[in-house]
Formats: C-alpha cells, sequence, structure tokens
C-alpha cells in the first residue's frame, strides 16, 4: 500500500473544496433540520441533566442562569425566557416513587435523542450505516454513548464556568485600571477558552460518534477548526438574530422557531466539520474501517430513463 502525503498547509483550499463538495452532497441542510427537531425534543431533558449534574458542583440556579445568559446572547431574551419556562415546567413532575423514576427515565432517554440523531447523520457523512444483524444491543449502546456525551457536556461546562468566573473577575480588575486594551485581551482569551473547549468536544464527537474506527491523529485538526468557525458563526448569527428577527412572523411559537434555526444553522457547521476530517482522514491518514456493528456502503446512481427520451416524434425537430 502506498504512503500517503504528510498534511501541509498549502493544502487547504484543495481540502476545503473537496470537504464542500462532500458536505454538499449528504444534504446537511434536510440533516441539519432532522437534528434540529430532535433538539427541541430533547431539549427539556437535557437541560434538566446538565443543570443538576453541573449544578451539584457549582449550583443548580448559577448554571440555570448562565446557560439562561449563552442562549440569550445567541438568539435573544425572548427564546432564554421560553427556555427558562421549560425548566420550571420539567421540574413539577415529581409525585410518587414510581412517577419520579419514570420521569427520570424519560428525561434521559430525551437527552440523548438528539445525539442518537446526529449520530445517523454523522454515518451519512462517513458512509456507513448500522448492520440490520445488529440487534438490540446497538441501540443499547448508541443510547448509553450518546448519554456520555450529556456528561462530557456537563463536565467540559464545570471547566468553562471555574476558568470563565476567574476571567470575568480578571476582567473587572483590569477595567478598573482603565486600561481598555487590558480589557480586550481577556475577552480574547474568553474566546479563546470557550473554543478550546468547544474544540474538545467536537473531536470527541468525530471521534466517537460515527460508526467507523477513527484514530486520535485524524480528528483534531477537523475538531478545534470547527470549533473556531462555530464560535464565529454564533456571533454572526446573533447579529443576524438581532436585526431580522426572524421569529416575528411566528407570534407565540416564535422562540421555538429560533431554536430550530439556531439548532440547524449550526449543524450546518458541525457537519462541514465532520466533511473536513472524513476528507482529511482519506488523504493523510490510515485506512478507515467500520466499527463491528456496521458496514461501509457505496451508493451508485443509474439512470433508468431521461425526461429527453420520451419526446414524441411530432415534437421532435424535422431534419
Amino acid at each position: 500500500m502506498a504512503r500517503k502525503q504528510g498534511f501541509k498547509v498549502k493544502h487547504l483550499p484543495k481540502l476545503f473544496k473537496e470537504t464542500f463538495t462532500l458536505w454538499n452532497k449528504n444534504n446537511p441542510w434536510r440533516l441539519g433540520a432532522v437534528v434540529a427537531y430532535y433538539a427541541v425534543l430533547s431539549l427539556p431533558g437535557l437541560l434538566i441533566v446538565v443543570i443538576n449534574s453541573v449544578g451539584a458542583f457549582w449550583g443548580t440556579e448559577i448554571v440555570q442562569g448562565e446557560i439562561t445568559q449563552q442562549i440569550s446572547d445567541a438568539i435573544g431574551p425572548d427564546a432564554a425566557n421560553s427556555v427558562v419556562e421549560i425548566i420550571e415546567n420539567s421540574r413539577k413532575d415529581d409525585q410518587s416513587l414510581f412517577a419520579t423514576i419514570m420521569g427520570i427515565a424519560i428525561l434521559v432517554f430525551g437527552a440523548t435523542g438528539v445525539f442518537y440523531q446526529l449520530q445517523i447523520s454523522m454515518n451519512e457523512i462517513w458512509s456507513v450505516k448500522v448492520d440490520p444483524n445488529a440487534g438490540i444491543w446497538k441501540l443499547v449502546k448508541d443510547r448509553a454513548l450518546s448519554l456520555g456525551f450529556v456528561m462530557v457536556i456537563s463536565f467540559l461546562l464545570i471547566i468553562s464556568f471555574v476558568v470563565s468566573t476567574a476571567l470575568t473577575v480578571l476582567s473587572g480588575f483590569l477595567s478598573r485600571l482603565w486600561e481598555p486594551g487590558l480589557v480586550y485581551l481577556a475577552q480574547f482569551f474568553e474566546f479563546g477558552l470557550s473554543t478550546f473547549v468547544l474544540g474538545l468536544l467536537f473531536v470527541l464527537i468525530f471521534r466517537f460518534m460515527p460508526d467507523m474506527k477513527i484514530k486520535w491523529s485524524s480528528v483534531w485538526l477537523g475538531g478545534f477548526m470547527t470549533s473556531l468557525f462555530f464560535n464565529l458563526g454564533k456571533i454572526l448569527l446573533s447579529i443576524y438574530f438581532g436585526a431580522a428577527n426572524p421569529n416575528s412572523a411566528y407570534g407565540a411559537a416564535g422562540s421555538v422557531v429560533l431554536i430550530l434555526l439556531w439548532v440547524s444553522y449550526s449543524c450546518l457547521i458541525l457537519f462541514f466539520g465532520a466533511a473536513f476530517t472524513r476528507i482529511y482522514t482519506e488523504k493523510y491518514e490510515s485506512e478507515m474501517h467500520p466499527q463491528d456493528f456496521a458496514m461501509k456502503v457505496v451508493e451508485k446512481e443509474i439512470i433508468v430513463e431521461k425526461g429527453a427520451d420520451n419526446v414524441a416524434e411530432e415534437d421532435k425537430p424535422s431534419a
């Protein structure tokens, strides 16, 4: 087998071009819409699990306030208020022991739903499908993996909150010194921290989500590149949502529409990063093989009829 060439920065333009071709081929708008739909359904469970997990260390009220603020900054205060209502309503159903156990099970199942659908979308980008003979064990494994990602998010949030708090204190101290340049430097470090934490999450997603055996060396560049694009895209989306106000035409459902749009647009960036990781792996890393319960597929289009073949004889131009 021929040795693969090493990656160089000058290869990026061609790499991005091939990535866009693969990304566009897999219809990312449809994949993003599917994940966004399940994200709304999973939102109550996901928020409760994350808030309670991180809140055990940081305080639930503080975590809820921080998450609400992040949502407000991204898609506006109306959507943030709707999220607060979702959290409060999800906490009311705690009557009997049986109801509590069932409620926890439903919350966990709902929280893992969006990651399960995300895995299906990732598999499409990597041209891999689950073996029909995998059985129930594959579903249990995927749900456990999804729950693991929820816990990873909780852990990364703890780290992010601790460091962000330190940077906020530092920024406040520098602002009292009337040194705008130093304040901007602290804000730059906060942006860098967010990019780093998100980068770790994307690296894990690209490494474990697809049903492919992927080496760690294949996912670092794509993960942190996606994180940078994601943070830049979040800034642009917040400007767009603030100026265009796309939810105004939907009335009471406007907040839900905003969440759908934000998740859908964010998934476009995530899927581009996944396509980049696949192209990078195929070009510069080792051969890829499917997991034990999966199979790699190649789809071919067969043309069985053309519209031009149906033109009646009298409609054809005479010689």
